[in-house]
């Protein structure tokens, strides 16, 4: 008879066979992908980068690479919070997709109608520009960056209100032209709608919903977390280089998001599954469809001899279309100071790859994706690093032939037609911002709220715009944007033009007089009757504001610039100007678009 063994062991026996039986197998598509993605710190001089792969609706890989803090040697983790810069519109745009499903609004009605504080640059635009125009870039404006970027303002209602100053350089669903205030206006119109903040309807309606409980929406945010990225730049294509957050509170809707490759994960999962999410609908069916299917082409984008599985290239509701190899995919990438990230995901194979870097304008998140996108497609190897490696070369090469090819127009020998000073003020343009330039030193310098650029003189009232840095001094390269100073009737220097927008004329920034504080005390001089073609002009003051009153014509409140010169508020070009003599006024003038009239004193 047999010995029986004891029934704990052969139920350890059972346990350890069904176990061996059931594990985990490794997937094969993954193998050797870490030692893959660590080369690529090393061969494109990455601080860092997080990396995660959703099938279906699970995480099947996801991890850090480099570091965070790239002084402190800080490691990136999964969870590590980064700027996803325009990865942000699709959250955006999405918000609109479930207030049509709930009857509140229609993709194909007007922008206007929405929102009543928008206006384009001419009444058939805001006639015409539908809400869908908006979400696939065909409202036939270019993208007029420069006006939030190097003009940063935290009031959305500010940046709204540049927009019917922003000319357009094609017709209304023409051509496909990026444009990042039609996404800020899209948030408004979320806002306008719903009554609360784009920022509140993203985290009820998205982050909660999703678990994307440490991702944020401002800057101030990740800088509380204890796990967020610093950002960084290559420095002359060799060091790493620390750069400073942008706070882009006020442009957030178009990509103010901050988030981590864990929790952007769930937002994959959510389009991969026709927006469902642990079996709850978070986006609707409808939407989701039309968002991945093509709104407006791109351009041809045929296949080429070195990329024959490589073609179409269209937009949907914020998503980038094309096809990839053989298969369909929806991206959309992000860059703000110091970031660059990918979203991305193959609809038809429900595949999803998420790639974040702390890198400035970096090509890891395209290497890191098309990388992970034929291990998991089971695609032929291609050396994705390399042919991006090439096409930067390239690029630089294209850049340098350009620049021994430039023959410049400059006339030698030419000086400003004032001294430096007298360029010194603000300059304003409505579409974008105010503009100050000032000297420093004997140097002609300018500054917006964000950025101050040195001013080289070029040739007559033209200075090259050139950057500066507190290491490396003035950037004394040749070439690059130039701004002309151009004067008035009167002589004075009364604007100044810049290449801001390249499809259009430059941008012109007219003088903008700065009020001067005066005292009631020395206001009072100025104050009297004075003869003007045989009527009588008074001069008087309430409070501590000087008016000028001209007969037959309405009282003119006046803004001290200075040197005894008032500005006419209400009209623009016209002031007056006080002749001055041992501290006595003896007269004043009227300056004026038609010529300069003068006025005794009684």
């Amino acid at each position: 008879m047999k010995k029986l063994l004891p029934i704990s062991l052969l139920l350890l026996f059972s346990l350890f066979a069904f176990a061996q039986k059931n594990k985990i197998q490794p997937d094969k598509r993954l193998t050797g992908l870490d030692t893959a993605l660590e080369k690529l710190l090393k061969d494109w001089k990455t601080a860092g980068f997080a990396v995660a792969i959703v099938e279906k609706n699970k995480v099947i890989y996801s991890k850090g690479f480099g570091y965070r803090d790239y002084a402190a040697k800080k490691p990136v983790t999964p969870n590590t919070l980064f700027a996803i810069g325009s990865c942000t519109k699709a959250f955006t745009a999405s918000l609109l997709g479930m207030l049509e499903k709930d009857g509140k609004l229609s993709l194909d009605k007007k922008a206007t109608g929405y929102l009543p504080a928008l206006h384009f640059f001419n009444t058939d635009m805001d006639e015409k520009i539908t809400v869908r125009d908006m979400t696939t870039h065909r409202t036939g404006l270019p993208r007029h960056d420069y006006s939030w970027y190097l003009f940063p303002t935290a009031s959305r209602d500010s940046l709204l209100q540049r927009i019917q100053y922003q000319e357009p350089n094609a017709g209304i669903r023409e051509v496909w032209q990026y444009n990042n205030f039609m996404f800020l206006t899209q948030g408004m119109i979320a806002e306008k709608i719903s009554g609360k903040s784009w920022e509140e309807n993203i985290k009820e309606k998205i982050f909660t919903p999703l678990g994307m409980n440490r991702s944020n929406l401002s800057i101030k945010n990740m800088e509380k977390d204890e796990d967020a990225s610093l950002g960084y730049s290559l420095k002359k294509d060799s060091s790493i280089k620390k750069l400073g957050y942008f706070n882009i509170d006020g442009m957030g809707p178009a990509g103010s998001i901050n988030s981590s490759v864990t929790e952007m994960a769930n937002w994959v999962i959510t389009w991969i599954n026709n927006g469902q999410f642990n079996s709850k609908e978070i986006l609707p069916g409808s939407y989701i469809q039309g968002a991945i299917s093509t709104q407006m082409a791109m351009g041809g984008a045929l296949p080429d001899k070195a990329h024959p599985d490589i073609y179409f290239s269209n937009y949907g509701l914020a998503w980038f279309l094309t096809s990839y190899r053989g298969h369909y995919r929806v991206e959309h990438g992000g860059n703000i100071d110091g970031f660059s990230a990918s979203t991305s995901f193959f609809p038809s194979d429900s595949i999803g790859i998420i790639v974040l870097t702390n890198q400035n304008a970096s090509a890891i998140p395209s290497v890191v994706r098309n990388l992970v996108a034929d291990r998991m497609l089971k695609l032929q190897y291609r050396n994705w690093s390399n042919e991006y490696k090439l096409m930067v070369a390239k690029s630089a090469l294209q850049a340098k032939e350009a620049e021994k090819n430039k023959t410049s127009n400059r006339i030698a020998g030419t000086k400003p037609s004032h001294t430096l000073t007298d360029y010194e003020g603000v300059f304003n343009n409505p579409g974008y911002g105010d503009m100050e330039v000032y000297v420093k030193k004997d140097t002609l310098f300018a500054r917006t709220n964000k950025d101050s650029m040195w001013l080289r003189h070029y040739h007559y009232d033209v200075f090259e715009v050139k950057g500066f840095d507190k290491e490396e001094g003035l950037d004394t390269s040749s070439g690059g944007t130039v701004l002309n100073f151009r004067t008035g009737d009167d002589g004075k220097i009364g604007s100044l033009s810049i290449t801001l927008e390249p499809s259009l004329k430059p941008i012109t920034f007219v003088y903008k007089p700065g009020p001067k504080a005066l005292s009631k005390e020395a206001l009072q001089k100025y104050v009297g009757e004075y003869e003007l073609g045989g009527m009588t002009t008074k001069v008087y003051l309430k409070e501590e504001v000087l008016f000028v009153f001209v007969p037959g014509q309405p009282e003119y409140e006046t803004i001290a610039l200075g040197n005894h010169t008032f500005k006419l508020k209400a009209l623009d070009g016209f002031s007056v100007q006080f002749d001055v003599a041992n501290d006595k006024v003896t007269g004043m003038r009227f300056i004026q678009p038609n010529g300069i009239f003068k006025a005794k004193r009684k």
